[in-house]
């Protein structure tokens, strides 16, 4: 059992490597202005029709046009959260949203934090999904990595007047990275057998005699970059739990490595730009020392169990084994996109400590009162009525319950 979780961890680990360290040769000539070889034909085109000039911007500038570019995207998003009622692309009817869960929602997804407060196949259109929120998956991870080019070009530059231009950096990062990336792997999820299409949600007779209706919509796309863009806010109330979200244990190794892509990526940028690729290593190993270790104590925790548990009669469901469960909880921490609830009370213990690395302050909170339960020794209602959003937990009756709406 030991071997076989460490050479999981070695396999994602060298192949997270190789893929970074070729995305960083592009990022590193991104940053340093370098003219990409096909599309800089294209550019000059996109700077013409739009009226971008190229001229480097102070670092005023540079925030002004960074805090413009998602206010707008803010307005913009929230419009279209209220109106959806009135908009096409809503086979379900889906009212508007109301004013403060519109402005929640979009505060959260213009901000990269992707908090949610509703279940998206029960409140959302196909045209909020896709044109609102998956838009804005792009952008605000567009805006972040911006961010990042600048603060690297203000290290390799011996005086510095100028951080770049901030709408040539969210253009180029938008068209030559995220999105060629984004399209690959949305293209491998349907192959997996994840949704993307424009059908009404299908009513079907379960098992049990009760008739249910399956969620429908553009879900590959929407979670190829969710998960590239460590965004976190999903198409499903359940998230990646869900099986339309995360059908395989590809599909799920491929989450993984996308999540982990870009940041692994930026170390290696950041040497080539400074010069001295081992001031990128040094950076890359800190981190990736520090989750191994807590990937093996994850692992430990979860696969030697909990024996006060027994007692529940409920039980944990790792779809793909505990390896890779224990796996992606450890790898959604740091880079702060998503839950730790669905481990045992060790796992999770050692999995806040990369939780609060991420700065993933809401969730710790929670995390913390739902804590308190099973401090004050009512640890049955996890395993009874009690569910979240994010997870799939089991009902009293012990079915399996992934809060699918009906």
């Amino acid at each position: 059992m030991a071997a076989q979780g460490f050479l999981l961890i070695a396999s994602f680990l060298l192949l997270l490597m190789v893929l970074a360290r070729l995305t960083g040769t592009l990022l590193a000539r991104m940053i340093n202005d370098t003219p990409l070889p096909v599309v800089a034909g294209i550019e000059r085109g996109i700077w013409r029709l739009s009226g971008i000039r190229t001229q480097e911007m102070n670092w005023c500038q540079y925030l002004l046009a960074i805090l413009l570019f998602n206010g707008v995207g803010l307005v913009v998003l929230l419009a279209l959260l209220m109106s959806q009622g009135a908009l096409p692309l809503n086979p379900q009817h889906l009212p508007g949203l109301s004013w403060d869960l519109a402005l929640n929602t979009a505060v959260s997804f213009v901000s990269n934090t992707n908090w949610q407060a509703y279940a998206g196949e029960s409140t959302l259109s196909y045209l909020s999904q896709m044109a609102g929120l998956t838009v804005q998956n792009f952008l605000s991870a567009a805006t972040g990595i911006a961010v990042i080019f600048a603060f690297t070009r203000a290290w390799s530059r011996q005086q510095v007047s100028t951080l770049g231009n901030a709408w040539v950096d969210l253009t180029r990062i938008t068209l030559w990275l995220l999105l060629p990336i984004s399209l690959l792997i949305a293209v491998f999820f349907i192959q997996q057998g994840v949704p993307q299409n424009f059908l009404p949600y299908q009513a079907f007779t379960s098992l049990e005699g009760v008739r249910q209706s399956l969620p429908m919509g553009p879900v590959a796309s929407q979670e190829a970059i969710k998960m590239l863009g460590t965004n976190g806010g999903g198409f499903f109330n359940a998230n990646s739990s869900h099986p339309f979200e995360n059908p395989t244990a590809l599909s799920n190794m491929v989450q993984m490595l996308a999540i982990f892509l870009i940041p692994a990526a930026l170390c290696f940028a950041f040497g080539d730009v400074v010069g001295d690729r081992r001031q990128g290593h040094a950076i890359l190993w800190a981190m990736t020392l520090i989750f191994i270790v807590c990937v093996a104590v994850v692992m430990w925790a979860e696969t030697h169990g909990n024996p006060h548990l027994l007692q529940l009669g409920g039980g944990q469901q790792p779809e793909y084994g505990r390896q890779r469960e224990s796996l992606w909880h450890s790898g959604q921490q740091p880079v702060r996109g998503g839950h730790h609830r669905r481990l045992l009370r060790r796992g999770q213990r050692h999995a806040r400590l990369l939780y609060c690395a991420g700065r993933h302050g809401s969730h710790v909170a929670d995390a913390d009162r739902r804590s308190g339960l099973r401090r004050r020794r009512i640890g049955p209602l996890r395993h009874a009525a009690v569910r979240h959003a994010g997870g799939i937990y089991r009902r009293a009756d012990d079915r399996p319950d992934a809060g699918i709406s009906r």
